[in-house]
Parts: C-alpha cells; structure tokens; sequence
C-alpha cells in the first residue's frame, strides 16, 4: 500500500461514520488490517484514544450500524479550503 492510500485509510478510520466495510470495500483491508495498519502509523497514545473511540461505535460497523445513518460522512466534512475557518 502506498502512502497516500495508508494515509486515507487512517484518515477514514478516524472518520465516526466510515464503516470498516467500506474501507474494506475500496482499500482490501479487513477490520484486523486496520488494526494493524493504526496500531504501526500511530503513536502508542494516539492508537489507543483511536481503539477506545471505535470500540463501541455503532457506526463503525455496518451489521449493527442504525439504518437512518445513510452516508458515511458528515455534509460539513468536506468544504472546500475558502469555506472552512481560518
């Protein structure tokens, strides 16, 4: 996996609304792999807020993920550069 695809996969992983079916489904890598890949990229510290945040989110997981969630962003996540605060 090159960088920018590592990166964009830690940066989804972060996402509350990215399930890891998705991440699965455009980047091959299994909840396992991303483990893997967040617990080799982050600082120890960083892994562990990251373990504690996913744990129990219901919308990282798609089987227990509530069926009114429809996308897997935020609408404000990406405005562009003009648009966001300074």
């Amino acid at each position: 996996m090159n960088q920018v695809d590592a990166s964009r996969v830690i940066e989804m992983a972060w996402e509350d609304r990215t399930p890891f079916e998705a991440i699965e489904r455009l980047y091959g890598l299994s909840e396992g792999e991303v483990i893997k890949l967040m617990r080799r990229a982050l600082k120890p510290g960083s892994f562990r807020l990251w373990r504690a945040r996913v744990s129990g989110r219901q919308t990282k997981h798609m089987k227990v993920r509530n069926n009114d969630v429809t996308r897997a962003y935020c609408r404000a996540q990406y405005k562009p550069r003009s648009l966001r605060k300074r």
